[in-house]
């Protein structure tokens, strides 16, 4: 009983904050990016929680429970992305803009803004889908099944929209520094308490596979890269980081919370990790379960771990924190792409003169459309995680190489940008779709084959296709006037010393 009552009234506690900031929400710029006020602690809680989503909770916790530390590689890339993160994001807050199709207008033209929209709204609704369905995992299992997973979906996605439309960035701020508190909590008690109960570590490597304790598993370099890129290419694309740089209070705030960020993710996905392995050793008929809502049981580890391995108080820490996880990643997700379609489109094309209640209440209503939207995108995949590998390689294909080029290379074209986020955008779509009807994109290499119409490796080919666009086209149109290159790589004044 306790445990349904920590899984219950947390995401309550959640929409009562929220409705109370909505009050605090008096235009736009409050609702979109929490009026350029965050500070540094509340932008590394509300990034390290918008990273670690159900993708982590689920996706690389099943992939850490069949797979063994190899898992880490889906994690790695994304550690790597961190490192670039960091010496952008002063410039992305100095240049003060909304959204990511804002920084693409700005260096390239209206119809990259266009395209990135499109890409981001498919995506992030996808990765929003996800969390929706972790909520319904959540509810079902600790309610041993009185609350059925399709109804758990239904109410997960309805607490993560009416907490989302209620204040925005507001609220997502105010709250995640919270959330993060609890994910880091929970998952830290959860490891060693395990550990201890089996045995010790090495009771627990005695109980596995000997290619779980070995860097790639059963794997090759080109599955590391194929699950690594995704996250890498993601994170630097990753609107909703973007758009929490552009609500730092200044450029400092911004590159200090990329530090604390990196500690954070670091530390709580190895921790997930190996929580997941831990599980593998404890509950080792999981493998071949798919009883679980239907899907894969190993995706749902972390939560059999807290129902079933440890303690009241760790399992409701721990099942307090995948509560969190899912909520403060499916807010995010939702604001992002609601935040494209109200200032993207509508403000930039349709009505540029629209008030700030009507564009608060367009993006509100927008919410619950892409939440609504994301419940449909449900019944398309068959796992959290090659529902997370499209998503990100959606954003990694179209969205990363012309955005690291718009503040990297001062060359590359509007023409060639455009290029690029089409040529990314297309081949993840037009190869995903073109792989269900059966056309065949495998290739034998080193013996190995490799089907690149799979989630796990999609990225490559879309990565290769946008970043040959962008290079070549940029290289056959006009170089770009120094007005449009010069906001992206110019420093700040030093500050004069006052005599």
């Amino acid at each position: 009983m306790t445990l349904i009552v920590v899984v219950l009234a947390y995401p309550l506690a959640m929409i009562a904050v929220s409705l109370w900031r909505s009050r605090k929400v008096q235009s736009h710029d409050d609702f979109m990016v929490a009026g350029r006020s965050v500070s540094v602690p509340l932008l590394v809680g509300t990034l390290v929680c918008t990273w670690i989503g159900s993708g982590s909770l689920f996706g690389g916790a099943g992939l850490a429970y069949r797979s063994g530390l190899s898992e880490l590689w889906f994690s790695f890339g994304g550690w790597v992305g961190l490192i670039v993160a960091f010496f952008i994001a002063g410039k992305v807050r100095r240049i003060a803009q909304y959204t990511i199709p804002d920084l693409l207008e700005q260096r390239y033209n209206a119809g990259a803004r266009v395209l990135g929209t499109v890409a981001i709204i498919l995506a992030y609704v996808t990765i929003a889908a996800y969390q929706f369905r972790g909520g319904g995992w959540i509810l079902s299992i600790v309610t041993d099944g009185a609350i059925d997973p399709t109804t758990g979906i239904y109410v997960t996605a309805a607490a993560i929209v009416l907490f989302t439309a209620l204040a925005g960035m507001m609220s997502i701020v105010t709250v995640d520094i919270f959330n993060g508190v609890i994910i880091t909590l929970g998952v830290l008690f959860a490891l060693p308490y395990m550990v201890f109960q089996l045995g010790g570590l090495g009771a627990v490597a005695a109980s596995l596979p000997a290619e779980h304790m070995t860097p790639l598993g059963e794997h090759n370099a080109l599955w590391a890269l194929g699950v690594a890129l995704p996250t890498f290419l993601l994170l630097l694309g990753e609107s909703g980081m973007y758009q929490k740089f552009f609500s730092a209070k200044d450029e400092r705030a911004a590159r200090h919370a990329v530090i604390g960020m990196v500690a954070g993710i670091v530390i709580i996905e190895v921790a997930l990790a190996l929580l997941a392995i831990t599980g593998r050793a404890a509950y080792p008929m999981l493998m071949e379960e798919t009883s679980v809502v239907g899907r894969a049981a190993s995706e749902t580890v972390i939560l059999y771990v807290a129902r079933h391995g440890l303690p009241v108080v760790g399992a409701a820490m721990l099942l307090g924190a995948a509560v969190a996880i899912v909520l403060s990643t499916g807010n995010t997700f939702l604001l992002v792409p609601s935040t494209n379609a109200s200032r993207d489109i509508f403000q930039r094309f349709v009505k540029p003169d629209a008030s700030e209640r009507q564009l608060v209440n367009l993006q509100r209503a927008c919410i619950v459309l892409f939440g609504a939207l994301g419940l449909v995108l449900l019944t398309q995949f068959e796992t959290v995680l090659s529902m997370a590998l499209y998503a990100y390689s959606l954003v990694g294909a179209s969205l990363t190489p012309a955005l690291l080029a718009a503040f990297l290379w001062k060359r590359v074209t509007p023409p060639g940008g455009v290029a690029c986020i089409a040529g990314g955008l297309g081949s993840i779509i037009g190869i995903g779709l073109l792989g269900r009807t059966g056309l065949d994109f495998s290739l034998d290499i080193g013996g190995t084959e490799f089907d690149f119409a799979s989630s796990d490796y999609i990225v490559i080919p879309g990565v290769l296709i946008s970043c040959l666009l962008l290079v070549t086209v940029s290289l056959l149109t006009k170089p770009s006037p120094r007005e449009k290159w010069a906001p992206f790589f110019s420093t700040p004044e030093p500050a004069r010393r006052r005599g």
